[in-house]
């Protein structure tokens, strides 16, 4: 992971919070279309980092 890189946890945070703004209602459309660029941005990584542990949790079953 690169320095200044979120982990996972600091990601699916983020992506609450995210979540929780636009749920609100509250906030204004410029602003929901952001924060859903963003939402998708951390939605992409996540599921990336998801799938390259799936492939290496599979990897070691099979080497086992």
């Amino acid at each position: 992971m690169k320095k200044n890189e979120k982990t996972f946890e600091e990601k699916m945070a983020e992506l609450e919070e995210l979540i929780g703004k636009l749920e609100s209602g509250t906030v204004p459309l410029e602003e929901m279309v952001a924060l859903h660029e963003r939402g998708m941005a951390l939605y992409e990584s996540c599921a990336q980092e998801l799938a390259a542990f799936e492939k290496r949790l599979k990897g070691t079953e099979m080497g086992s």
